[in-house]
């Protein structure tokens, strides 16, 4: 089974999302890190996120684009961290923008077929109402079409507000 996690950002979504995973019996627990770490900030977030997950039964996978080929352990729980990163790095990267969405796409559909559970994290990145240049408005263009594909594909999604998750679609865990 598919979850979608959306959120804005520090709105707890992360921690929500590790927390429907290690609720799940399966295991290995996978923790599927997408973003490339290319500054201080980025691996001070990545830091956090290690010692939030730390004692938890996480397994950590660097996997920054191709989720579709990615080998798993049947029957395994997975977390996925994050769509938003995942996205640009396929968008922006050597594959290129054309077929980054069904690209992505397959992947997520490919986790939920092969895990017994996977948790996938998106950003609620389209609220702020700014006009962006050409390349980013396409980056957002593609990230929606992922996240509303994997809204369908999924048979939960959440939104967490102010570290309130809200069930939009499937039972309430």
């Amino acid at each position: 089974m598919l979850i979608l996690v959306s959120g804005g950002a520090a709105s707890g979504k992360s921690e929500f999302a590790e927390g429907l995973v290690t609720a799940c019996p399966a295991a290995p627990r996978l923790y599927l890190a997408t973003m490339r770490l290319w500054d201080a900030e980025c691996e001070a977030r990545a830091a956090r996120h290690r010692r939030q997950r730390a004692g938890k039964g996480f397994a950590t996978l660097e996997r920054p684009e191709d989720l579709a080929s990615l080998p798993l352990p049947a029957g395994c729980a997975v977390l996925l961290e994050d769509l938003s990163n995942l996205c640009a790095n396929e968008f922006f990267g050597p594959g290129g923008r054309a077929g980054a969405e069904d690209r992505i796409c397959a992947g997520l559909a490919a986790l939920a077929e092969k895990s017994a559970l996977a948790v996938a994290v998106t950003n609620e990145l389209f609220s702020d109402g700014i006009a962006y240049d050409p390349d980013t408005a396409a980056y957002l263009a593609c990230l929606a079409g992922i996240n509303r594909r994997a809204a369908a594909l999924a048979g939960a999604v959440y939104e967490v507000v102010c570290g309130i998750p809200i069930c939009w679609k499937g039972e309430k865990r």
